[in-house]
């Protein structure tokens, strides 16, 4: 057990019923993060586009063509960080970053069992959400696949197919 700091003890309980400490700001969303000064030495440890598979950027490139007319500009699309151990219950196939206009997909999807169809589904959700707002309920929540978000979203050529290879095969992602 790692020992606490005297800040660590004292706890409040969230509205969700999480604790959190008393001198730290609610949480902020997980998905989007602020942008941050990149140093040198976190450049030199830049995750490359192409992987042993697939190219992220011809990928997004097409995509961004045929979808969004090339409106996307100055994105960044990588392969996320390999991970000691595979995920157990869930897996987040990608993420975005509006602020910093970064994509990262995970590298699971870099092997050859994976349909091309399939990672360019996981590639236009991800682009798809820095072309459609997200929205708030009455409580002030953000909703980011909102009715609106997955009617565009159904409007990919093999979205129906991503789906059901998605449901069939996720647990050859998972431990």
């Amino acid at each position: 057990m790692h020992a606490m700091s005297k800040r660590q003890t004292a706890r409040k309980p969230t509205a969700r019923g999480r604790k959190r400490t008393a001198t730290r700001p609610a949480a902020r969303s997980r998905k989007r993060h602020l942008a941050t000064i990149r140093t040198p030495f976190q450049r030199q440890f830049e995750f490359a586009s192409e992987g042993r598979w697939f190219d992220l950027r011809a990928i997004f490139d097409k995509l961004n063509a045929r979808y969004f007319r090339n409106r996307l500009r100055e994105y960044t699309i990588i392969w996320g960080r390999r991970r000691r151990e595979r995920p157990r219950s869930y897996i987040v196939f990608g993420s975005i970053q509006e602020e910093d206009r970064m994509i990262r997909i995970h590298p699971l999807l870099d092997r050859q069992f994976v349909p091309t169809w399939f990672l360019e589904y996981v590639v236009f959700h991800e682009m798809l959400h820095a072309v459609v707002p997200d929205r708030h309920d009455r409580a002030g929540r953000r909703i980011v696949h909102h009715e609106g978000f997955l009617k565009k979203e159904r409007r990919f050529r093999h979205y129906r197919r991503s789906q059901e290879w998605e449901q069939e095969n996720l647990g050859r992602f998972l431990r």
